[in-house]
């Protein structure tokens, strides 16, 4: 009976946790669609958009590292989450009041930055959750709540702007859902207080560092991440070459956001019970995606697309279950912060180098992607020598 008890209040937790993620997502994703072409609008060029957007990934990572470690060194997760909440949920509307690019920029770095704050501290908790529910299935539940609410972000971004032709105005809508999801992050927080009072699995105080297994994990990531173009900037590159419609744009991510949520689920229920080889055809299927986008006409590119999203929203939801079996569980936080940091740091210089080339070779940008992304198989097949 008490088993039971607790499993379902960690199955709660995972879900007002998700559903907080959702209008989370619904906010910041609902913008993220459509920033690529606002900032353009605004007068920036392609190796700004490429820069400002992939600055933007690197702060949205790396800052994780310095809050991972805060996280564990002053067991503060829900302040520091609820912080992190704040800023971000603020960022979003505010870019209705850019009156440049370089204003813009900012609010879109410091949106970033919100979210790298409030990563870290959310996963250790939701990791002591999914102690009773399954790692993969927890982290996969929470991330399709997540992409469920990046697909209809996207597309009530896409109706406003239909109605009215006004970014500004779709930027400002967005303060409805960023005040509904600050009202449920003050009910998470005072319903569930303590959420590491789900998890019984006590520390390893004889570990010293991180295990072997982890940091050939980390590398085999950040391979995989420096091959991924960002949505902004394809965005960018499907306006400049009209093989996607303005207007379709934004629909086109919420349908990738759409699969990604259905991705995380189905991948978080087989990780939980193949492992990590899960990742090998999804890497293989990665590959192909620079080809697809940047060669592509209307269908072809939405197919592309499509196998970006589930890449991404695989990532998102298996690395951190994955992490969570490879570490003690008082190193988690720095774990998190510095694996998604180190993810987001060659996001940024992979998107900084896919910007210049494409300057010179949409062929450059094809061959570069799809080398370092399948560069990061054999590290992937290592890490299942470790029976993961």
């Amino acid at each position: 009976m008490k088993s039971r008890s607790k499993r379902s209040k960690a199955l709660n937790f995972v879900l007002i946790i998700g559903v907080m993620s959702f209008f989370a997502d619904f906010t910041y994703e609902g913008a993220r669609g459509i920033v690529g072409p606002y900032l353009a609008i605004l007068g920036a060029g392609a190796f700004t958009i490429a820069f400002v957007t992939g600055f933007g990934e690197f702060v949205g990572y790396a800052w994780r590292i310095i809050s991972g470690n805060l996280s564990d060194k002053t067991g503060k997760f829900w302040p520091i989450m609820i912080f992190g909440y704040v800023v971000q949920m603020a960022s979003v509307p505010l870019l209705a009041l850019a009156g440049n690019w370089q204003m813009a920029a900012i609010l879109i770095v410091l949106e970033r930055f919100g979210r790298a704050t409030r990563n870290p501290p959310r996963d250790v908790m939701l990791s002591h959750a999914a102690k009773e529910m399954g790692y993969g299935w927890a982290f996969g539940v929470h991330e399709a709540l997540d992409q469920f609410g990046a697909l209809f972000g996207p597309l009530v971004a896409a109706g406003i702007y239909a109605w009215r032709g006004d970014y500004k105005l779709t930027f400002a809508m967005m303060i409805i859902p960023a005040l509904t999801m600050l009202l449920l992050l003050a009910v998470a927080r005072f319903t569930y207080p303590h959420p590491e009072e789900l998890d019984d699995t006590p520390p390893n105080v004889n570990t010293r560092g991180l295990p072997r297994v982890f940091w050939i994990y980390l590398t085999s990531a950040v391979l995989a991440a420096a091959g991924f173009a960002d949505y902004p900037f394809m965005a960018y590159h499907f306006q400049m070459v009209h093989s996607v419609s303005s207007a379709d744009i934004p629909i086109f991510y919420a349908i990738v956001m759409g699969v990604s949520g259905a991705g995380s689920l189905l991948f978080g229920r087989l990780f939980d019970r193949y492992g990590i080889i899960i990742l090998i055809p999804l890497t293989i299927l990665s590959a192909f995606i620079a080809p697809l986008v940047f060669l592509g006409g209307f269908w072809v590119v939405l197919i592309g697309i499509i196998l970006w999203g589930l890449g991404t929203g695989v990532h998102e939801s298996i690395i951190p279950a994955a992490v969570a079996l490879m570490v003690p569980v008082q190193r988690r936080a720095s774990a998190y912060g510095l694996f998604t940091g180190a993810y987001g740091i060659f996001w940024f210089l992979g998107s900084l180098l896919i910007g210049a080339l494409y300057g010179l070779s949409i062929q450059a940008v094809i061959v570069f992607s799809m080398i370092v992304e399948l560069s990061a198989l054999p590290l992937f097949l290592l890490v299942k020598k470790h029976n993961f």
